[in-house]
């Protein structure tokens, strides 16, 4: 197997620093400090490509996640195995217990949680946990704020994905992160509105990077329009690797021509097509994710200010 070089993950906590100090030149470092990863992910493709499909590297890929994703969650063994028996139910009851091993995507839309997860295996041989981050899904309660819809959604051509083009929007917000993010799209699906009557609706699903320095310090809360905002690292190493691109990588093999998939990456044998939205059922938020801010009614020894008198 492959080792994991020490030099990535020097320049990953360097780009960790640098980022949230805004530096002006954290849009080049990160650039850097991501090649640093793909050359080690270079290095291992042909180990991986040589492994047969049922045999992949997990403490390899793990290793890699926890390299290049610094914005990432560490759960315990416990709700490692709780979120892979929640997906294994989810592909069974999808008609999808028989698929060969491969890679997925989990999110658990959970006010409480707001989370996504990187499993690869299969339904009946076993699923195992690569790696975790804090998410954003929908927020109700706005106009075209919709809820994020629960189910299995396949990543095809159908709906061709794009990459952001770094642009603001009206607010001063790069909705799609900076220039060059890849943004999954999943196509038109039936969610609930989180407005008005609350019926259901059609919304374009999508999952996707954010603003960096507006937004995705929010990852871990429910706030988006209903799409899945995941952490620029995280959407480079599944863009990267093609954790989703199977029926992208099927085009290539039969000829065809796919813009957007990037020049330099370095697929798997175990590409997968499917995104999995599931809810679980908490009282308390856990430990392991994102925790919210205090509020200042909340803070010991906090106490609203007395208002001054004023003069009649």
């Amino acid at each position: 197997m492959a080792v994991l070089s020490a030099a990535p993950c020097r320049k990953l906590r360097w780009l960790c620093v640098s980022r949230q100090t805004h530096h002006p030149d954290a849009g080049a470092r990160w650039v850097e400090a991501c090649g640093g990863v793909a050359l080690w992910l270079l290095s291992c493709w042909p180990v991986w490509w040589a492994l047969p499909a049922a045999a992949a590297p997990v403490p390899e890929l793990r290793s890699a996640w926890a390299a290049a994703v610094t914005r990432r969650l560490s759960l315990p063994d416990d709700e490692g195995t709780a979120y892979a028996g929640r997906l294994d139910v989810a592909l069974r009851a999808h008609g999808l217990a028989d698929l060969p091993p491969q890679f997925f995507v989990l999110v658990d839309r959970s006010p409480r949680v707001q989370a996504m997860f990187l499993f690869w295996g299969a339904a009946g041989p076993g699923l195992y946990l690569l790696g975790s981050a804090p998410c954003s899904t929908g927020k109700p309660g706005r106009y075209e704020y919709f809820e994020t819809p629960l189910g299995v959604f396949a990543h095809t051509l159908a709906n061709p994905d794009f990459r952001a083009e770094g642009t603001l929007n009206d607010q001063g917000i790069r909705g799609y992160g900076v220039a060059g993010m890849r943004v999954f799209d999943f196509g038109w699906v039936t969610a609930p509105r989180g407005w008005g009557d609350g019926h259901p609706g059609q919304m374009r699903l999508q999952m996707h990077a954010t603003d960096p320095v507006a937004l995705e310090h929010r990852l871990g809360t429910a706030c988006s329009k209903g799409c899945i905002r995941i952490p620029a690292e995280a959407n480079v190493f599944l863009d990267r690797l093609g954790i989703l691109d199977a029926d992208y990588e099927r085009a290539i093999a039969e000829g065809r021509s796919v813009w957007q998939l990037r020049s330099d990456r370095t697929p798997t044998p175990w590409s997968g097509r499917y995104l999995v939205v599931v809810e679980s059922t908490r009282t308390e938020r856990p430990f392991w994710t994102v925790q919210p801010p205090v509020r200042r009614a909340d803070r010991p020894g906090w106490a609203p200010r007395a208002r001054a008198a004023t003069k009649r």
